[in-house]
């Protein structure tokens, strides 16, 4: 089962299908016996959810022209829901800010099921499973990384600019670029908020791509002040703007 990820994301054709073999994905024993171990005790507050308990695929339209990807779904999250940043305070802070620069059609994501679109906009992960104490393994990044890779192959020719939320996931993200078809710097950048780097296609197909870096949307960040509400605003608006999306002004309606 630990090759399932290569055999089964290498030929998806699409990302629906991409997702769809995703959830099947018991490739990372620890992982697994988590995700469903959380599913089935829940937390008290949701003691009347249905928990996914399974992997959560990306979010977001087939022809999206900026990625968002982070770190990994919450227990009680996207484990919960089955959504990327859905029911938990990272994603309050992240879809509430794609609302405001008119990126999502609404501030609020509370379910799968909740009405939610994003315009021009997908979010994804280096690591589809929820895991113990929010800290997944390398060997579990590696394992989970067709996925992400295959993401990004399928977004290749409209994708212009991606946003990593974190350390984790800008180390990841590099790996996956590589795998999927853009030149990397060696030694490869450190990561550190507002960096920035701009990629070219090595094998035809596709353009140039801008990555951006970005703390993390945690709510320890968010609580001790290291990223705030302005300083994502600010990141996701310059990368919407190289990812040729309007953006809006905040408070403009």
């Amino acid at each position: 089962m630990e090759d399932y990820p290569g055999r089964a994301a290498a030929d998806a054709p699409t990302l629906t299908d991409l997702g769809a073999r995703l959830v099947q994905c018991r490739a990372c024993p620890r992982l697994v016996a988590w995700r469903e171990e959380t599913a089935l005790a829940k937390r008290p507050a949701f003691a009347d959810w249905q928990y996914w308990g399974r992997p959560v695929p990306g979010f977001g339209p087939e022809d999206a022209a900026l990625l968002i990807t982070g770190l990994a779904p919450a227990a009680h999250g996207g484990n919960r829901t089955g959504r990327m940043f859905t029911g938990d305070r990272a994603g309050d802070l992240l879809y509430a800010t794609l609302y405001e620069l008119g990126l999502a059609s609404q501030a609020t994501a509370t379910s799968a099921d909740d009405g939610l679109q994003l315009y021009g906009v997908r979010v994804t992960a280096p690591v589809h499973c929820a895991p113990p104490d929010n800290r997944p393994t390398p060997g579990e990044r590696d394992t989970c990384r067709p996925w992400l890779t295959r993401e990004l192959q399928l977004l290749r020719s409209t994708m212009r600019s991606v946003v990593v939320l974190g350390g984790f996931g800008w180390h990841a993200a590099q790996s996956a670029l590589e795998e999927a078809g853009w030149s990397v710097p060696r030694p490869r950048p450190a990561f550190g908020h507002g960096r920035r780097m701009t990629l070219t296609p090595t094998n035809g197909g596709g353009g140039a791509l801008t990555v951006y870096a970005c703390y993390h949307v945690s709510q320890r960040n968010v609580f001790t002040g290291r990223l705030t509400p302005e300083m994502l605003r600010d990141v996701l608006t310059e990368a919407a703007h190289t990812a040729g999306l309007p953006v809006r002004r905040p408070n403009s309606g």
